[in-house]
């Protein structure tokens, strides 16, 4: 694994050689957050050696290297997700890659279906701690003591030192974020209505299909993480309600200037 991460790190750096300060995933129709970055370099996924190729409309599949507010970053536009056919283990892949660049903070962003009856669509919801037994966890099988402990410890997944500092960047700009707890299911099927019952019981606000795998390797490897949801779509009692991927785009597409402001704000103070 480690000769893997190496491989794909010497062939970045022999493009782009600055250390980002950290290390950005965009979700479903959240692309358009590097309209405010000074780009320095595009690099495809499909050049990397190592890393897989998206496949799902929304995500474009490259690394984005540049600065934003005077920190140099590095951003996914685009992410693995295990409904796509890859392992769990590929799906993390470019987040370890990510460490070794050098990042000191992961930030996450994803489209997910709103379950608190509270929510309505175009919500963000910062991800105060989730529920992962819908998804294999990627980091079954041996464990490399390089990358971290065997059993890693998870009570604070989401670092409570940035969840703290987005509320107050959410407060100055009147900016409403709702709290809550993420789900992480497999897909690639959105959820049945009995299913959206059953996660709300068990303490779910919202649900979706990539973001723990990442966030649970994150903290393997030591790395504070906050995440953010745009809620796209409602677990609501409409037997006629249909949910679309393309709806689910557009949504996250809408809430998305909220979203790119409170990273960039967050950036300038880390």
């Amino acid at each position: 694994m480690t000769e893997k991460i190496q491989e794909s790190v010497k062939y970045i750096r022999s493009h782009y050689d600055k250390m980002p300060i950290a290390g950005i995933v965009l979700g479903s129709g959240l692309g358009d957050f590097v309209d405010g970055m000074v780009v320095e370099k595009e690099i495809s996924y499909a050049e990397i050696p190592g890393f897989p190729v998206t496949t799902v409309t929304g995500h474009s599949g490259k690394l984005i290297f540049g600065h934003l507010n005077g920190k140099h970053v590095v951003v996914m536009s685009g992410r693995f997700h295990y409904y796509e056919g890859y392992s769990i283990q590929d799906t993390i892949f470019p987040i370890r890659v990510m460490k070794y660049l050098g990042i000191k903070t992961l930030l996450l962003s994803n489209a997910a279906g709103g379950v608190n009856r509270t929510f309505k669509v175009g919500d963000l919801m910062l991800i105060r701690d989730h529920i992962s037994q819908f998804m294999p966890n990627p980091l079954i099988g041996m464990n490399i003591e390089e990358l971290g402990p065997r059993f890693p410890d998870m009570s604070e997944a989401y670092s409570k030192k940035l969840i703290d500092k987005v509320l107050q960047i959410a407060s100055r700009n009147n900016i409403e974020l709702k709290k809550g707890v993420y789900v992480g299911v497999t897909g690639p099927t959105f959820e049945t209505r009995a299913e959206y019952d059953m996660i709300r019981i068990i303490g779910g606000d919202a649900v979706g299909m990539s973001t723990v795998p990442e966030a649970i390797v994150a903290a393997h490897m030591g790395i504070p993480c906050l995440a953010i949801s745009v809620i796209s779509d409602l677990s609501l009692d409409d037997a006629n309600l249909v949910i679309t991927h393309e709806e689910v785009l557009a949504a996250a597409t809408n809430a998305a200037p909220k979203l790119s402001l409170i990273f960039k704000e967050l950036l300038a103070d880390i």
